[in-house]
């Protein structure tokens, strides 16, 4: 168990050294995950990843006390309700916004992916658009 603590933790380091390193435009931690992610898909055959057992335990036991991590922001933002209460508004129209605009990234990357899909098994997508 403690192995996979361990992996889940050095994926996490290089996640946030190649984003440093780089100056890549996302948090370490996702770079780390897309990482541990690559790891899998190496390791697995049949363009299944392999998932060792103990990595999943881990997963698990840390996903069943994620409540915990958020203690800190919830602190947070108890301890600024003044500043939200001022700024309620812009915060507001930067949630619908950025909502909104990640709808839109989603819709067109899936549209995308249909079509590369669909080119590369030899069908074809009537575009709706």
């Amino acid at each position: 168990m403690i192995e996979a603590f361990a992996l889940l933790l050095l994926c996490q380091l290089a996640g946030e050294i190649l984003v440093r390193a780089l100056a890549l435009p996302l948090p370490g931690p996702v770079a780390g995950m897309i990482l541990l992610f690559g790891l899998f898909f190496w390791r697995g055959n049949n363009g299944k990843p392999a998932i060792p057992h103990e990595v999943g335990q881990a997963a698990d036991g840390l996903l069943r006390h994620l409540a915990v991590l958020f203690v800190p922001a919830s602190v947070g933002i108890i301890q600024h309700i003044g500043l939200l209460r001022q700024y309620a508004g812009g915060i507001a129209l930067a949630i619908i916004v950025s909502t909104l605009a990640a709808l839109a990234v989603t819709a067109l990357v899936f549209h995308a992916t249909l079509r590369f899909l669909a080119r590369r098994n030899g069908a074809e997508i009537k575009d709706r658009s």
